[in-house]
């Protein structure tokens, strides 16, 4: 396990209390891992400037005030405030003479670019005034805490408290109001729902252009861009779901179930379900 030294700093600029991390390969190939985490005190206004950094940044202020510029966007802070961005992205930030603090950690992990995503699709901002600000306090110094401890599980457990901070910033991005969903993406939804409830029936990518009167080339482009996988992927995962809940929940014979999930004959749903959960329909209701 590699010894990470605190870095007790004062200079003509900042206070800081900080911790280099050095995670471990497997933490990179694995996990979330830190970078670096700390706390600072402004004893200057400044600024520090960066770009093309492989690394997430979240960071609350404490106390005083300054400036965030990111994305294109200058944004006004002040002690209460948090920050999340990507720093792959050029940003900014700068204390105003009301000196500031704060509490920040740097981050990666093979999941952050989805999670980031997943957090502006709900409405997350970079700069936000959290809902339970305690709540996120908990989380940075859970984390903080475990980084400084000599545990032999340390990668682990700091995996852990990053999930906490991921968690916590996820439930505070949930704001309806500022996602920017264009016709096309409510179209989108439209579609996810029909797929949702016309499980059982027949369904063409034709017949979906014509009920939602949109070209069924863009659509099948969109649909994959949005949600990851396309529109036969996702229209086969829900009817094996429910094909499972009916072999687990119900008495119904295997045949009469693919048929009642959307699947065009009995042999087609059997190779397609093996394919899926690696097992024959009757396995899997023998099993559960």
């Amino acid at each position: 396990m590699t010894e990470q030294t605190p870095t007790l700093f004062h200079g003509d600029l900042v206070n800081a209390d900080r911790l280099l991390y050095t995670p471990s390969e497997f933490a990179k190939a694995s996990l979330l891992y830190l970078q670096e985490i700390g706390s600072l005190r402004a004893q200057k206004p400044h600024r520090s400037q960066r770009e093309d950094l492989a690394s997430y940044l979240f960071f609350t202020v404490t106390a005083g005030s300054g400036t965030l510029a990111y994305d294109g966007k200058t944004y006004a802070l002040t002690a209460g405030d948090c920050v999340f961005i990507d720093c792959r992205h050029p940003y900014y930030h700068e204390s105003s003479h009301d000196l500031w603090a704060l509490n920040w950690c740097h981050f990666n992990g093979r999941t952050m670019p989805s999670i980031e995503e997943k957090y502006c699709a709900r409405g997350g901002t970079p700069v936000f005034r959290p809902r339970e600000p305690q709540a996120l306090a908990d989380c940075w110094a859970a984390l903080n805490a475990t980084a400084r401890s000599d545990s032999y599980v340390r990668d682990m457990a700091i995996n852990a408290r990053l999930a906490d901070l991921m968690t916590q910033l996820l439930a505070e991005s949930w704001h309806p109001e500022h996602r920017q969903q264009t016709t096309k993406q409510r179209q989108l939804t439209a579609v996810r729902d029909y797929l949702d409830a016309h499980y059982a029936e027949k369904i063409t990518l034709d017949q979906l252009a014509q009920t939602f009167y949109i070209n069924k080339y863009y659509l099948t482009r969109l649909f994959k861009a949005t949600y990851g996988q396309s529109i036969n992927q996702y229209l086969l995962e829900v009817r094996i779901t429910h094909a499972k809940q009916l072999l687990r929940f119900t008495k119904k014979p295997i045949e009469a179930i693919g048929l009642a999930c959307g699947f065009s004959s009995t042999e087609y749903f059997a190779r397609v379900f093996r394919q899926v959960e690696g097992v024959s329909g009757r396995e899997y209701r023998k099993r559960w």
